[in-house]
């Protein structure tokens, strides 16, 4: 049986994904977590392609801070700048737009992002 937080992050990723799509000039940005890493892509639905990621899983030296999940932000709004990419879909991934979240799209806006 699994974990009622998860069960109800799920039921939350199902109802939004069925909403949001993301293509080539409007991808998908996806926020993913866990206790110590974030990381944050952008996928083009369409082509069934990344077309960017950024995480911050190779750098122990900072993890699990919400200074940390701002750059992640920020650094996938430097690389969609670089692609010529200058608006997403945000895509939570289930999880409560609040903590590190919220940064990465705080993050992402401050880059240069517009979702």
């Amino acid at each position: 049986m699994l974990n009622p937080k998860l069960q109800k992050r799920q039921k939350r990723h199902r109802k939004i994904r069925s909403k949001i799509t993301g293509v080539a000039k409007k991808p998908r940005l996806v926020v993913s977590r866990s206790l110590q890493n974030i990381s944050a892509q952008l996928v083009d639905d369409t082509a069934s392609k990344t077309l960017a990621s950024v995480s911050t899983i190779k750098d122990k030296k900072k993890r699990g801070t919400l200074v940390t999940a701002k750059e992640v932000g920020t650094g996938i709004a430097k690389i969609a700048g670089e692609l010529k990419i200058k608006e997403c879909v945000f895509d939570r991934n289930g999880y409560k737009f609040h903590g590190k979240v919220k940064a990465v799209a705080e993050g992402a806006r401050e880059g240069g992002l517009k979702f």
